[in-house]
């Protein structure tokens, strides 16, 4: 009312996301300017066609994969119309969209004047702006008056919307000379629409973007994920989406390594021989990991570009500043893996700590003394502790330590080890769900590792929320019957193995799955345990001990279990096969123990 002219100005992470890619793919030589890539990128538009938008701007959730698939969009006016209907009022006019686009449908002509306005949007008013250029051609609105019109229809207010259609009508009549009927049906057709127009000014720019994102992950992906982990470096959720994106590229996901990390994710090349579908993988920012501080990693790396690689684990220490590196960061190093290179054995590191720390300390007191710079040679010719003895985690505990440090399972997934049993109990994973679930309830079978549950109450009792990892994403299940809650409850821990009946189905925002049944795992799969397995043995070292554990698995019945096999050598050329007498209900983990054992070579099923 002020006369005063509006602006958004929307201060969108994207644009730095696509700066940082851009800089990472400077570093291939290539100068890209995104103001300058061609609009008709067939490989982008592949892409988009395929729903593979995960990180792409806008576009990225289930319901726009799913009507990006549905599109088929090949130029940056059908990203705008995407962009545009996809809101909860246009969502209506998706069907009517697709069907003319596809040519199912023949676009509904309203009049001559009209057709130019509504043929990139086959016939369907999408924008603001069609509703205006339409009063203006059709009816003789000046654009000022147009926009009142818009907006009237926008507000229904009966009286202004009957002083509207009066205009309308004898606009359109006296211009165009149509009747009195084909004016009102005109009025109500753009009338439906104009409540749910939304801007095309601003859905072009957000289609610019999207393209500009889509380009860039089509032609660069590695650059692009690390760019786009990076500016959501502190949500582990996101970035497990990324993670997973990054698998499913086949872009090799490097580990965090004090050594080689970069306090942010960066972008490296892979040898020439490497196994790889890229060139180049992403290395894993230090700073990512759990409670370790931004700045603190900052410190961290920019001692090791000015003084050199660290050599060992004493020279780490050595050249720590413990001021800054306190102890809860570097009991997610160690449990990330970001020491392995130093030292392996990452339990015998995480209860050497406060050792370590100790050491730390003292050679920065030496360093003070010497008046040597705070990062200098002190503590080199320091006698170096013992560590405590300790063997390794086994690799379900390596694992969870991991989980715990980074958010999610990066090296490896606990249900890797239970693959072949999954396959043979006809689990579905997170990755079928599109395959497996219809949009009616059906059964399904799942399995995963618990990573949060949430529980509340209504009039009609408690009901919970459980997310759950498996090897191919993260998923959630309701369970709204009170009795299975409460007895499941131990099982609903973070960090369980579970395997789960129930019903499921697809919607729109994505999988619908609902709880029937929840056992633990490894109970599971030695229920359905069935065959043989076979141990090679290496050497006899140990063996007291592998005869421990199977005796503490023999099955209390022949029916169930598996038998077990020992092939020993006898010399370099022969070995004896011992058939041991009992089943043995042997799950992963203690399959994973075993292989643990000196003596133990190898474990297989047959």
């Amino acid at each position: 009312m002020a006369g005063l002219v509006k602006f958004d100005f929307l201060g969108l992470k994207t644009l730095s996301v696509l700066k940082n890619a851009v800089d990472f793919v400077a570093q291939r030589g290539v100068e890209l300017d995104l103001l300058s890539i061609p609009d008709g990128d067939e490989k982008t538009y592949t892409m988009l066609s395929l729903g593979e938008t995960v990180g792409v701007f806008q576009l990225e959730s289930a319901g726009f994969q799913d009507l990006t698939r549905k599109a088929q969009p090949g130029s940056l006016e059908d990203i705008t119309a995407i962009v545009a209907l996809y809101r909860p009022g246009p969502m209506e006019n998706i069907p009517k969209y697709l069907a003319c686009k596809h040519g199912r449908e023949k676009p509904e002509e309203l009049h001559e004047c009209i057709n130019p306005y509504v043929q990139d949007t086959y016939g369907v008013i999408i924008y603001q702006e069609q509703v205006l250029q339409i009063a203006q051609v059709f009816a003789g609105y000046s654009l000022g008056e147009a926009d009142l019109l818009r907006r009237a229809m926008g507000k229904k207010i009966k009286a202004e919307m009957d002083a509207q259609r009066e205009k309308f009508v004898k606009g359109a009549m006296e211009r165009h000379g149509v009747t009195e009927k084909k004016a009102n049906y005109v009025f109500d057709i753009v009338d439906k629409f104009a409540g749910y127009g939304f801007n095309k000014a601003h859905s072009v720019c957000y289609a610019l973007i999207a393209y500009q994102t889509a380009y860039l992950k089509a032609h660069y992906p590695v650059e692009f994920i690390a760019a786009s982990m990076n500016y959501d470096l502190h949500n582990t959720d996101k970035l497990s989406v990324f993670r997973q994106e990054a698998q499913r590229m086949g872009i090799e996901m490097l580990p965090p390594d004090v050594n080689a990390s970069q306090p942010l994710f960066s972008v490296e090349a892979l040898p020439d021989n490497a196994a790889s579908l890229h060139d180049k993988a992403i290395r894993y920012g230090l700073a990512a990991l759990k409670n370790v501080g931004e700045a603190a990693m900052e410190a961290l790396v920019a001692e090791r570009q000015e003084n050199g690689p660290f050599t060992d684990l004493f020279d780490f220490a050595g050249r720590l500043d413990t001021r800054i590196i306190n102890r809860r960061a570097m009991e997610n190093l160690v449990k990330a893996g970001a020491l392995d290179n130093l030292h392996g054995n990452r339990q015998q590191l995480f209860e050497s700590i406060d050792v370590i720390l100790a050491y730390a300390a003292a050679a920065a007191r030496d360093r003070e003394s010497n008046q040597v710079s705070l990062f200098g040679d002190g503590g080199s010719d320091m006698a170096k502790p013992a560590l405590k003895a300790s063997k390794d985690w086994q690799s379900l505990e390596r694992l969870q330590q991991e989980f715990s440090a980074v958010g999610f399972y990066l090296s490896a997934h606990p249900l890797e080890g239970y693959a072949p049993n999954l396959k043979r109990m006809g689990v579905c994973s997170s990755s079928q769900f599109p395959q497996r679930l219809s949009s009616d309830y059906g059964a399904v079978k799942l399995a995963g590792i618990v990573t949060a549950t949430k529980t509340r109450v209504s009039d009609r009792g408690r009901f919970a929320f459980v997310t759950l990892s498996d090897i191919d994403g993260v998923f959630e299940i309701s369970i709204f019957d009170e009795t299975l809650l409460s007895a499941s409850s131990e099982l609903l821990q973070n960090g369980t193995l579970v395997i789960i009946q129930g019903e499921g189905k697809m919607e729109e925002g994505g999988p619908r799955l609902i709880a029937q049944s929840i056992s633990a795992l490894d109970e599971a799969v030695i229920r359905a345990q069935r065959g043989e397995m076979c141990i090679q043995l290496a050497n006899d070292q140990e063996l007291n001990q592998l005869r421990d554990a199977l005796g503490a698995t023999k099955s209390p019945s022949p029916r169930q279990g598996v038998q077990v096999k020992l092939l020993a050598p006898v010399n370099e050329c022969e070995e004896i096969v011992i058939a041991l007498p009992h089943n043995y209900l042997i799950s992963p983990v203690t399959v994973s123990m075993l292989e643990s054992f000196e003596g133990v070579e190898r474990i297989w099923e047959t």
